[in-house]
């Protein structure tokens, strides 16, 4: 392609809209192009990339003995209602576009796809003769962000690959979702990335294991922990540890103790002169559940722990049907206003003490005949205490009154130990590791580019989807799922690789190869070599672009560094000796190469990376 002739125009400025460097330098460069909010046009240097990942999704997928389809993005209400999911995706989450349709039925965008492929199991798998089965799709995904940003990282509409396993057992689903481990590994090394697989917690499409692959990047959106021994690695929502020692207790005997001015574990450990590590901490949270219900959760941790809160919530779901519910919609810290809703005195926040009082909680009034059913507050609060408070002794905690604490308690003696035990901490870098408390996790960012789940019968059980086995007996699918998003993979390859003057992609998945650079396009020498090196190198195999603009060569150069092309062939002053100057976009290296040389150099030197 000519760039004279191509949709072809570069910024010099960074735009004001965007926040981290690869949406900086895809806008610059011309790669995409801003339509709404979260939504981006792939314009014909981008749509290359985009091409060329999917290409290697697709060897990778096939290799395996995958097939492609193609799903609807159109999908009823009906079907997500089947597995429990719309009120999550349209009220809890709220990230699915939905709709109402002429013939006044619910609809939804997907922003995924079990329930639709699970429909299609239910409808044409029969026997275990037809198992396992691996369908997989590369197409447009919406999702309705709260606030999207980062370019292609987290927008509203994108390019995803989803693949959906059925099978008659776990060890068949283990099988395939290991050969999905590989082929995802094996995508991101030929994108020439640098990644971590690791552990990661399911969220909303559910399953009793995932995987998040992670490509590393200072501004990656998401916290990995991880051992240097190479035996562990999770995502910060997922990731378990071994907290700190506790330290002795300075405290001898339980009193009550006026500590003005402490409603923070800081500053009530100064105050007592006592570690973090002797504090019983006591956080308040309020869940909404889908049926409406306010349930409201006291955590008892460790002083010198955090609250986990993606853990807390996966507890709190598993507690759904002692509410009549089946997801939690809402989990957050009651701020004034919401516990005036609620609240039958103020609460001595910053002093909460485990065994804080029901009575704190408004009796429910009648409703008035014909009033509108407002949300219904559970009568006691759900208590929880975190395993790295169970076996504290002699610690200081709150007295359940503003300014004071109490020292010296004691589960079972002071405090009665609540009946419901959880981890729900925060693992944090320089935690030993669970493995071997000999390894300290340490931390890293990365941009999470596929995830892979091992589903189980959640959606076959919910949807009907069953097959007979060789007795002959009815059982439920067993099924994973596997995602890649492929605009967010082009995009993470650019965070990972640029520098001050542009993008520097990697050759397997650059849109053109080589650009053939004229300086001086008044000079028929130039010229000419520019015109034969650009035919044979495209007829070798080798995409090349020619830059046969009416611009200055220092105009020529920049664009070339700025959209990262992996060669620049430049035909100046060196075609006086035979030769032409080629670049190395990424390490910046010259040579001095002779014409009759560049065709067989380049395809050399592509090939190696491959």
């Amino acid at each position: 392609m000519r760039l004279s002739q191509m949709l072809f125009v570069t910024l010099r400025e960074d735009p004001a809209e965007a926040e981290i460097p690869s949406h900086k330098l895809l806008l610059r460069a011309g790669y995409i192009r801003r339509i709404a909010s979260g939504v981006y046009a792939y314009l014909p240097l981008m749509w290359r990339v985009l091409q060329k990942v999917s290409r290697i999704v697709r060897e990778e997928m096939n290799a395996t003995g995958a097939m492609e389809c193609l799903l609807p993005q159109l999908q009823p209400a009906d079907l997500w209602k089947e597995s429990g999911r719309w009120d999550t995706y349209t009220k809890a989450e709220g990230i699915m576009f939905s709709l109402i349709d002429r013939q006044e039925r619910e609809m939804g965008l997907g922003p995924t796809h079990e329930e639709v492929i699970t429909t299609i199991a239910r409808d044409m798998i029969r026997s275990y003769r037809q198992l396992p089965l691996h369908l997989y799709q590369i197409q447009t995904k919406f999702r309705d962000e709260i606030r999207p940003r980062f370019g292609l990282m987290r927008g509203r509409e994108f390019i995803m690959k989803d693949g959906y396993s059925f099978h008659t057992d776990e060890e068949s689903l283990k099988q395939t979702y290991q050969d999905m481990h590989q082929a995802y590994s094996n995508i991101l090394r030929r994108c020439g990335l640098k990644f971590r697989a690791v552990e990661a917690d399911s969220g909303a499409i559910g399953g009793s294991g995932s995987q998040e692959f992670m490509v590393l990047a200072d501004a990656g959106e998401d916290e990995i922990l991880y051992t240097d021994d190479g035996k562990y690695a999770a995502n910060v929502e997922k990731a378990v540890s071994l907290p700190p020692e506790v330290e002795p207790s300075p405290f001898k005997a339980y009193e009550k103790r006026e500590t003005p001015g402490t409603e923070t574990i800081e500053k009530m450990c100064n105050f007592l002169k006592c570690s973090p590590t002797n504090v019983v901490k006591n956080v308040l949270y309020q869940a909404v559940y889908d049926n409406g219900m306010v349930v409201l959760v006291l955590v008892n941790i460790r002083g010198d722990q955090d609250v986990n809160e993606v853990k807390l919530q996966n507890e709190l779901t598993k507690l759904a049907d002692h509410y009549r519910a089946s997801t939690v919609l809402a989990l957050t810290v009651p701020d004034a206003a919401e516990q005036e809703k609620w609240a039958a005195r103020p609460l001595p926040l910053g002093y909460l003490a485990p065994n804080l009082s029901d009575r704190y909680i408004r009796p429910a009034q009648p409703q008035p005949v014909g009033a509108k059913a407002s949300s219904q507050v559970a009568p006691r609060f759900l208590r929880l205490v975190d395993k790295t408070a169970v076996d504290l002794k002699n610690f200081a905690t709150g007295a359940d009154e503003a300014g004071y604490h109490v020292v010296g308690a004691n589960w079972g003696k002071e405090f009665e130990l609540p009946e419901r035990v959880v981890d729900v901490r925060k693992a944090k870098a320089g935690d030993r590791a669970l493995h071997d408390p000999t390894q300290f996790l340490k931390s890293a960012r990365g941009i999470e580019i596929g995830h892979i789940f091992q589903l189980g019968t959640k959606y076959s059980k919910a949807m009907g989807a069953t097959f007979t086995n060789e007795q002959g007996e009815s059982q439920p699918l067993v099924m994973g799922c596997y995602g890649v998003g492929v605009s967010r993979l082009a995009q993470a390859a650019v965070e990972q690789s640029h520098d001050r003057d542009g993008i520097v992609w990697s050759p397997s998945i650059a849109p053109y190869h080589a650009i053939v650079v004229i300086p001086n396009i008044n000079d028929v020498d130039q010229v000419k070599a520019a015109e034969s090196l650009y035919g044979e190198l495209n007829q070798a195999g080798v995409e090349t672009l020619l830059d046969d603009r009416e611009e200055r060569a220092g105009v020529k150069f920049k664009d070339a560094d700025l959209i990262g092309i992996p060669y620049r062939i430049v035909t100046g002053k060196t075609l006086k000796n035979n030769k032409v100057e080629v670049v190395k976009r990424a390490t910046r290296e010259t040579q001095e190469i002779a014409l009759e040389s560049v065709v067989e150099t380049l395809k050399q030197w592509i090939s190696a990376c491959e």
